[in-house]
């Protein structure tokens, strides 16, 4: 038996007795222990809610642990039954192969447009390029905008505002070109 044993069993008989903070702590040190025993048996994507099921059940039945015993198969026991659980649980669900024959939607639009929008921004001024970028392409308040290029709230709006005027202009004259 481990040292590390020991000590979540004396936090545990502690968060017992009323103690807030060693509960916390062990709760925190269980977490580490059961991502790496479920992240050993189960995919990855099923990992956290395991982690997360097992804390509740722990919660649940810390009345139960008797503190003249050792804590680690206690620990062990709920981790196992919750591990049974998760693949019963993957045996119920069923996952079916996909196709060779599945139509994939052709992206030839979308990269035509991307490519055209970098070239259009690449002739404005970077201020305006990336405050448009910023706030209307990845969707950032002006604030954040703001914040993340050191311009102020107020020029942020004027450099997309110019901005905008300006690459109504470049495709117009393109437009007219054609």
């Amino acid at each position: 038996m481990s040292a590390k044993s020991d000590d979540w069993g004396e936090l545990m008989a502690a968060a017992q007795a009323g103690h807030g903070g060693a509960y916390r702590r062990l709760l925190g040190e269980l977490r580490g222990w059961l991502e790496r025993f479920y992240g050993r048996r189960l995919p990855p994507a099923m990992v956290d809610d395991a982690v997360q099921d097992t804390l509740i059940a722990i919660h649940e039945k810390r009345h139960t642990y008797d503190s003249a015993r050792p804590f680690r198969p206690w620990l062990a026991a709920i981790a196992r039954y919750k591990w049974i659980d998760r693949l019963r649980a993957m045996a119920r669900t069923s996952s079916e192969e996909l196709s060779d024959d599945i139509a994939v939607g052709d992206h030839e639009s979308a990269v035509t447009s991307a490519v055209l929008l970098k070239q259009l921004l690449s002739r404005l001024k970077p201020a305006q390029a990336e405050a448009i970028r910023l706030v209307k392409i990845e969707g950032c308040s002006v604030e954040e905008a703001s914040a993340r290029t050191g311009q102020s709230g107020s020029l942020i709006k004027v450099n997309i505002h110019r901005g905008l005027a300006r690459l109504a202009v470049m495709i117009q004259k393109q437009t007219d070109a054609e």
